[in-house]
């Protein structure tokens, strides 16, 4: 190709977009080298989707002014950051728009100095900036162009040029941070900016866009070096949302900077006075989007559990399967943790306030509003994009990734799921969404099902029969501890609940096998309610002791005594040895925005035994 000494908007597009696309090639193996600032395994994700949003943004409609076009790029960069790496990536974006934003078309020398500002803008973004990292080959390839300018014939030499002095301050990362020592890797996010040079260049040179493709996750398991199955021992959750400026007051980036710097790590605060994203580790997500709240307009929550990222990254080798399910599901928390089960969460949304389920909000906050907000609560499910973002992540570690979902016929859980797992499905890796046709306490025991036959080897084909299975054979019953709750929802009619309250009827809610969850029976009056619910479940549940063993759930909402009281009396009635467990948890909004505060749940699955 021949010496560029100018780019418009559309040269500077494709040129991107070679760059982009070099790093969607590579983005199994930067999981893969992951180890800084935490061993997570998602670096190469959250760097291909950052991008992802800013390829999207090239290809919506033709720009031909360059300025214009690398401002567009920056703030979809900035909507679709992910992680600390592509919130770095955000910021040098916006840097180079606001440096080259004037210019229709931008020469070595403009596109140098717009680097240095790029360059900048990023180390900027972070409260504790480190070397070893993105910033030192953000920082020296912009020194490398400046040097080049008066070298150069165009754009082709300009890259070229620079790149060898790139690749030795990458190379260099290798030492510099105790992290990439121990584990002999270059820093991914440092690699993952070098690749988009190198794509960058190719194009330059040949004019070949290089492999279009999406990010595809090839679950080779070589790599230069071995991260350490090492955690965050101070922060549990990579939090993120984006803050947009009111409009009476713009986003002052230096105080919002301060003040989160005193809560977590990790800290990088991206954009401008008029919308700005947070990237942060803490224990409390909560209290991040709330101190956000103050400085502008907040969308785009998210909390990722780094603890279970880094348990993906380090599985055992004979899992060929990821779990994942919705918060939807109840599952007590040992479980989770001991079957690595990953969970999206679902939204509440109390009047204009939006948490995420048992993340931002947990089940006690959750019957805690319930009570004191006179708005009724809505659930909505998670947006594709969360369930993308996990199954992406899963699928550079796992060879395949199966879903467990909230019931399709109360919630548009599952074709969220489903949606997301057809899209990461056509990339490459077998990927499916599976209706539990269930909720809560029963959803969770047959997500419990499905990470038992992952975790014994299980294929997808096998692990989604394992669901489908214990779906069949699982039995949910919920007694609601007001019906007022139902009313004010909207599930029962105003009539019914007057009705009930005049008999003082207790409903009784519970699953059927069509997934629907309705009214199955109610018991009359407050005399040893807890024991007659028992004895409604057990004459309902079809257990046969002699060919099936039984798995209990029990869940409550804010009620954790009577909670262990039904656990221990339902246990009691069935043979002695026939129950596998029997396990209490809280129980989330699916169910407990119709009951309420008090509700009891129960989920039975009565699991075959082996014959000889």
């Amino acid at each position: 190709m021949s010496e560029l000494t100018e780019l418009d908007g559309l040269q500077l597009a494709d040129v991107l977009r070679a760059g982009i696309y070099r790093l969607f090639e590579k983005t199994d193996h930067l999981n893969k080298i992951n180890v800084f600032p935490v061993p997570d395994g998602d670096t190469g994700t959250n760097m291909s989707l950052t991008l992802s949003a800013v390829l999207a943004s090239l290809d919506r409609a033709p720009e031909p002014h360059a300025g214009s076009m690398l401002v567009r790029a920056a703030d979809a960069a900035l909507d679709g950051a992910r992680g600390n790496s592509g919130a770095i990536l955000a910021q040098f974006l916006l840097g180079l728009g606001d440096g080259a934003g004037h210019l229709a078309r931008l020469s070595t020398g403009e596109f140098a100095n717009a680097l240095r500002k790029g360059a900048a803008y990023a180390r900027d973004a972070l409260a504790q900036p480190r070397e070893g990292t993105i910033l030192t080959v953000l920082h020296e390839f912009s020194l490398a162009a400046e040097a080049q300018v008066p070298l150069s014939s165009g754009f082709p030499s300009l890259f070229a040029n620079s790149l060898s002095r790139v690749r030795e301050a990458l190379e260099a990362t290798r030492g510099q941070l105790e992290e990439l020592r121990a584990a002999n890797v270059v820093d991914a996010g440092a690699l993952g900016f070098v690749e988009v040079l190198e794509g960058m260049r190719r194009f330059l040179e040949t004019g070949e866009l290089g492999k279009v493709v999406t990010p595809v996750h090839s679950g080779d398991e070589s790599m230069a070096g071995t991260a350490p199955p090492a955690v965050d021992q101070d922060y549990r959750f990579c939090t993120e949302c984006l803050v947009n400026a009111s409009a009476d007051q713009e986003i002052d980036l230096r105080h919002l900077r301060e003040t989160l710097s005193a809560i977590g790590a990790s800290l990088v605060v991206s954009g401008s006075k008029r919308k700005a994203k947070i990237h942060v580790h803490v224990d409390d997500p909560e209290q991040v989007f709330r101190i956000a709240e103050n400085f502008g307009v907040v969308s785009g929550q998210k909390a990722d559990d780094m603890r279970m990222q880094q348990s993906a990254a380090h599985h055992r080798k004979t899992q060929r399967t990821a779990v994942v399910t919705d918060s939807g599901a109840d599952i007590p928390e040992e479980f989770v943790e001991r079957l690595g089960i990953h969970v999206v969460p679902v939204r509440i949304h109390f009047a204009n306030h939006s948490y995420l389920d048992k993340v931002s909000m947990t089940p006690t906050e959750f019957y805690r509003e319930l009570v004191s907000n006179p708005a009724h609560p809505k659930t909505s499910q998670p947006p594709p994009g969360d369930f993308r973002r996990m199954f992406e992540f899963l699928a550079s570690h796992y060879e395949a990734v199966v879903s467990v979902n909230l019931t399709s016929r109360h919630s548009g859980t599952w074709d969220a799921a489903n949606k997301a797992a057809q899209r990461v499905g056509a990339e490459g890796k077998p990927v499916a969404a599976i209706d539990s046709r269930n909720a809560s306490v029963g959803q969770g025991l047959i997500a419990v099902a499905a990470a038992e036959a992952a975790i014994a080897g299980a294929d997808p084909q096998d692990v989604t029969a394992a669901i489908q299975a214990a779906a069949e054979r699982t039995q949910t019953f919920a007694l609601l501890g007001s019906i007022d709750f139902a009313v004010r929802g909207g599930r029962v009619p105003a009539i019914v609940g007057k009705v009930a309250r005049l008999l003082s009827l207790n409903v009784i809610l519970r699953t059927y096998p069509d997934g629907l969850i309705r009214a199955g029976g109610g018991l009359m009056g407050s005399h040893r309610l807890r024991s007659r619910f028992v004895r409604f479940v057990v004459r309902r549940c079809g257990f046969d002791a002699s060919r099936e063993s039984l798995r209990i759930f029990v869940g409550h909402g804010g009620k954790p005594q009577e909670g262990q009281l039904l656990a221990q009396e339902l246990e009691q009635r069935f043979p002695a040895g026939s129950v596998e467990f029997c396990a209490l948890t809280d129980m989330g909004p699916a169910i407990g925005v119709h009951g309420g505060p008090g509700t009891l749940i129960v989920a039975l699955h009565r699991k075959p035994k082996a014959t000889a």
